[in-house]
């Protein structure tokens, strides 16, 4: 949990824990829980079977739908990324192009949102992913804490350690944990291999990289 000891904003961590220390002793304390972060990030993963659930719920699903808002977006990114190269029908919801609406309008009890929820928690998520859980989707989050305000409602959730001796929240356990779900979802998916070879191939005849 990212907000324990009751720092809830950047400027309250800032204030905590950079503000007046040198940036030699600030770098080393961030590199060790940074390092530690990492050692505990991997223990709890190799052990946490809910990532093979969630894996085998979104090669299940029909549509596979990413959401999160703020820093949240940039994770929910990634995962749209690493998921589409293995899976058809994954849509990154961004507010513009796809939005909450539209997604809303239709939902189906075959279709999956992974919604990445951190604190602090934007009221934009919270309300967009209960609806979709209440109309009949399969809600499955990422969070920060078994305390965040989805869990009660996901049916599925890995709850991911974001300390840090820095104001800003530690990305570290949070790209690991996108990383293990996202490739353990192509390895349960049948058609991965082959979608990436026409991708590969699309690639090339589109010249779409430089090397």
């Amino acid at each position: 949990m990212s907000e324990r000891n009751g720092l809830n904003s950047p400027h309250e961590r800032y204030d905590a824990r950079v503000q007046r220390r040198s940036a030699v002793v600030l770098k080393r304390r961030v590199i060790d829980q940074e390092r530690a972060q990492i050692s505990a990030a991997l223990d709890w993963a190799h052990d946490d079977e809910s990532f093979e659930r969630i894996a085998a719920l979104i090669v299940a699903a029909r549509r596979r739908f990413i959401f999160g808002a703020a820093k949240s977006f940039t994770f929910a990114s990634l995962l749209a990324m690493d998921l589409s190269a293995s899976l058809a029908n994954v849509t990154l919801i961004d507010g513009t192009i796809v939005r909450p609406l539209d997604v809303l309008s239709d939902v189906r009890n075959s279709d999956v949102m992974v919604a990445i929820s951190l604190a602090r928690y934007r009221r934009y998520t919270i309300d967009i992913a209960l609806e979709f859980a209440r109309a009949g989707g399969t809600l499955v989050l990422i969070t920060d804490s078994a305390d965040a305000p989805l869990v009660d409602h996901a049916a599925e959730t890995i709850v991911v350690n974001t300390d840090s001796a820095s104001y800003a929240n530690s990305p570290t356990a949070v790209a690991m944990a996108l990383h293990l779900l996202a490739t353990l979802t192509s390895a349960s998916s049948k058609g991965a291999g082959r979608r990436m070879v026409e991708r590969d191939r699309l690639a090339d005849v589109l010249g779409l990289y430089a090397e």
